[in-house]
């Protein structure tokens, strides 16, 4: 982005000698003075770089040396952009605009270094390899964007050396852990390299007594609970099968079990993460309430690793419950069976999780044959709980009779654990079972991740459900009714990829309109980044986007996902939702 001349160097380095002290030398003494006359941009941006470091520096250096050359419009953007609280996009120019060195000859220099790191076999430049830590079957990506080389760290200080060269030599970063993303945040929009984490997967130490772990970010949340379960002890949130700790932590994600215990940012004590300069950074100690500072472990909590790489976390644990049982109950509508949701949160049942199958979805689940069980093809609840018998008794009690107050079909349920996972399998296989119906295998698979008030919830699926039957599309809704968040998956071929897309952009403006949010879980990544700008507003994007710069102002991590740092055009449009 910026000249590394040794001149330069000299220019911003801060000792007695260099220009910017000489400069301040030079000012000292006319300080009294100065201080009662209005600054002009320029010698804002100057004493910025002065007193804020090398980043502003390094700004003021590329203004400073066309001096001449910049006209008082973007005079006045670049002392926004520097000096306001926020980052409006309008105000960015090209000084502003990542700017990254991914010529060969750079990587080949950068890749003799990074040898020096993680050695030969830390190192691969396998074409197939590259494809597959950029894209999956059902994440939204750019076809052609993926990264030169990957990289295989082993430690924190591994990564923080690899941080460093692409700080010196300007190479994007894109970092992989489980690769489940649904949201396009694997793509390496700007190429450059990919840190996999996959040899970076134990878990480090368990602390019984405090009820707390620590881990490195490729360890995967199904492995963690075996281990755990080991001393009685249980880490709650459960995404998709496959799911690494690190992708969790990015993505802020939850499961079928967030209706009671909560989402990812409720299990994570503190973090270590590297920042885009390589500088380590640990975000909090180990206790479970602390008020020290700005809350840097909720920052990187769903940040999809823009601003930071997380090399280690140290996450809460509970107490595996002793009892469990499960129901399966049929509804003739959606209506009824979100009305027995409601009452249900309403009367503050703390049920382990409350999953709501459409009747395709159950119709889906019949056919693929994944289950174990034949189940009614209408809208049905699965719905878990767990504690003390006598706790898990009284729920099924009231659960059961709420469903007989809103017209049930049908009510199943069991304690036995064979009998368990019979019954569990139908929402288990739910998704796989949809993308069974496949039409033709080039079919494609895309999902909404909305939350909406519950009053609101069987309104939006109904349209949803609507919405898919006009365009003539296979759509399947399934979700975590017990919070409001839900998931439309279609399948489609290429030549309906636009209606499809259209659908999930209306689903998501219709949420907004109900006071509801585009992501629950998956996070916003590659595809919702201007749809997220309606849900929050331009001052909260453009509050990100200078959170964004002051830690990375080189856009190096995993650049482009969640907020842009430049400029839409037409062309930057790959890999989003195009839907009009």
């Amino acid at each position: 982005m910026f000249p590394r001349s040794s001149r330069f160097s000299y220019w911003v380095r801060f000792q007695t000698k260099s220009p910017c002290w000489q400069v301040h030398v030079r000012h000292a003494s006319r300080v009294y003075h100065e201080a009662h006359k209005p600054l002009t941009w320029k010698s804002r941006l100057l004493w910025a770089s002065v007193g804020l470091g090398s980043g502003f520096s390094l700004l003021a250096y590329e203004v400073l040396s066309d001096w001449n050359h910049v006209d008082p419009a973007s005079s006045l953007k670049l002392e926004a952009a520097i000096f306001g609280s926020t980052m409006p996009i309008a105000v960015l120019n090209p000084a502003f605009s990542p700017r990254h060195d991914i010529s060969p000859e750079n990587i080949d220099e950068a890749r003799k270094e990074f040898l020096a790191i993680v050695g030969q076999s830390g190192i691969d430049d396998d074409p197939g390899n590259l494809r597959s830590r950029s894209s999956s079957e059902w994440s939204v990506f750019p076809v052609d964007n993926y990264a030169s080389l990957i990289l295989f760290p082993q430690s924190t200080l591994q990564v923080s050396k690899i941080m460093k060269v692409c700080h010196k030599r300007q190479i994007p970063v894109t970092g992989f852990s489980g690769g489940t993303s649904l949201d396009g945040a694997l793509a390496a929009t700007r190429g450059g390299i990919c840190i996999d984490f996959s040899r970076m997967n134990k878990i480090l130490e368990l602390h019984e007594r405090d009820m707390d772990v620590v881990v490195q970010p490729a360890v995967g949340w199904e492995h963690l609970n075996q281990y755990l379960a080991r001393g009685g002890l249980f880490f709650p949130p459960d995404p998709g099968p496959g799911a690494q700790i690190g992708g969790m932590i990015g993505t802020g994600c939850s499961g079928t079990n967030a209706y009671r215990y909560g989402t990812m940012k409720d299990w994570v004590i503190s973090t270590t993460v590297v920042l885009a300069d390589g500088t380590i950074v640990k975000t909090r100690n180990r206790p479970r309430k602390s008020t020290a500072g700005y809350d840097l472990t909720r920052l990187m909590v769903g940040s999809s690793g823009t601003l930071g790489l997380v090399t280690e976390a140290v996450l809460k644990v509970t107490a595996k419950p002793e009892n469990e049982q499960v129901a399966v109950i049929a509804f003739p509508s959606t209506y009824k069976a979100v009305s027995t949701v409601i009452d249900a949160v309403q009367q503050g049942l703390p049920l382990a999780a409350l999953e709501l199958l459409d009747e395709y979805t159950m119709k889906c689940v019949n056919e693929s044959g994944y289950a174990t069980k034949t189940w009614k093809e209408t809208p049905t609840l699965f719905v878990r709980f767990n504690g003390t018998k006598q706790a898990v008794k009284e729920q099924i009690d009231v659960i059961g009779a709420l469903a007989e107050k809103h017209g049930r079909e049908s009510f199943e349920s069991s304690s036995n654990p064979e009998q368990i996972d019979a019954l569990w399998s139908g929402r288990k296989t739910a998704l796989w079972s949809f993308i069974a119906q496949k039409r033709h295998p080039d079919d494609k698979f895309l999902s909404s991740d909305v939350a909406v008030p519950i009053s609101r919830l069987a309104d939006i699926i109904e349209e949803a459900k609507d919405m898919v039957r006009k365009a003539g599309l296979l759509g399947s809704t399934l979700g975590h009714v017990g919070d409001g968040n839900f998931h439309t998956g279609i399948l489609y071929s290429e030549k309906d990829r636009v209606a499809a897309e259209k659908i999930i952009l209306d689903l998501q403006r219709r949420a907004i309109e109900m006071e509801g949010t585009v992501t629950g879980e998956h996070g916003i990544g590659l595809a919702l980044r201007d749809v997220l700008e309606e849900e929050l507003g331009e001052n909260a994007t453009d509050m990100m986007r200078k959170i964004k710069f002051a830690l990375d102002p080189y856009c190096l991590l995993n650049c482009d996902k969640i907020i842009r740092m430049e400029p839409v055009t037409h062309e930057d449009r790959s890999g989003e939702l195009a839907g009009e």
